[in-house]
């Protein structure tokens, strides 16, 4: 008796059973701002291994309460303010290495490329917009 599921279902179903490894570069592995053993801490205490990763960043207020957790509803970190933009770009410069490309981006056609460093990024957040001009 022939499968009577359809092709793109099968192939949906499929997806559902990946068990293929992708390990990466012994040297970025090496390099990674999280190891391996990450997974054993975070197993051990979830909860204080995400208030350890969240204490990497700069917060204007530091939360109260690490997991509110309401099914089906989670706040993490409630009470806690942060600003994104100091995190994402102003700490990398006041540390000194503003100059390291952030992102490498390349558009269609290839010589969009771009390399942008947070320097360059609060370079051109300062850069003066121009005026609408009205009739």
């Amino acid at each position: 008796m022939a499968d009577s599921t359809p092709p793109s279902q099968e192939t949906l179903s499929n997806l559902l059973h990946e068990t293929r490894s992708f390990p990466p570069p012994a040297d970025l592995a090496e390099n990674a701002n999280v190891k391996a053993d990450a997974y054993d801490t975070a197993n051990g205490d979830r909860l204080g291994f995400w208030e350890e990763q969240a204490r990497r960043l700069q917060w204007e207020r530091t939360w109260d309460t690490v997991l509110d957790w309401q099914p089906p509803y989670a706040q993490w970190f409630v009470g806690g303010q942060i600003n994104a933009s100091v995190n994402c770009v102003d700490r990398h410069v006041d540390a000194g290495i503003g100059d390291r490309v952030a992102l490498q981006w390349e558009g269609s056609p290839a010589t969009a490329a771009r390399s942008p460093t947070p320097n360059s990024r609060i370079r051109s957040a300062r850069r003066p917009t121009p005026s609408p001009r009205w009739a």
